[in-house]
């Protein structure tokens, strides 16, 4: 897998109310402006520019980016598959990854510790797309000892 990127370690006593505040609502939408985010938690627009750069800079911030909707994409399906790998595969964890990482239907992709090895987050058109991804990238694989598959009915995302 690949080395985590190095980043300042930031404790959470460290952030006050206002950057929770800055957090929340940039975590529920990145494109606000920063004048509207300035005035959602009361401070000047100077002051608040400064509070996301060094939020930015101190690694709390990793990126600003776009929550697509893979039903918008007609991707109608999505589900969480663990995976377990042989014990003998141990050599081909990083391979491994990296090709299920980069799949098209991957959203999210996980290595863990405990039952499973990996978790893998899928957006598929229908169960047929979902059957074939297990099915060809996963069961056919002489790596993959087991996998679990759980169809996703709904996810929220809660807020700070």
């Amino acid at each position: 897998m690949d080395a985590p990127k190095k980043r300042l370690a930031v404790p959470t006593d460290s952030l006050d109310t206002v950057d929770w505040g800055l957090l929340g609502l940039l975590r529920s939408n990145a494109r606000l402006s920063n004048a509207a985010l300035a005035a959602s938690v009361g401070i000047a627009a100077s002051t608040c520019l400064e509070r996301v750069r060094s939020l930015v800079n101190r690694g709390v911030i990793r990126r600003f980016t776009v929550d697509v909707d893979p039903a918008a994409l007609g991707l109608g399906v999505q589900a969480m598959i663990s995976i377990n790998i042989h014990s003998g595969a141990r050599s081909q964890i990083t391979p491994f990854a990296t090709r299920i990482r980069d799949l098209p239907e991957v959203v999210q992709f996980f290595f863990v510790g405990g039952n499973e090895d990996f978790l893998v987050h899928v957006a598929v058109r229908d169960t047929a797309g979902l059957r074939r991804f297990v099915v060809d990238n996963l069961s056919a694989d002489p790596v993959v000892a087991a996998t679990r598959t759980s169809v996703i009915f709904d996810h929220v995302t809660p807020p700070l």
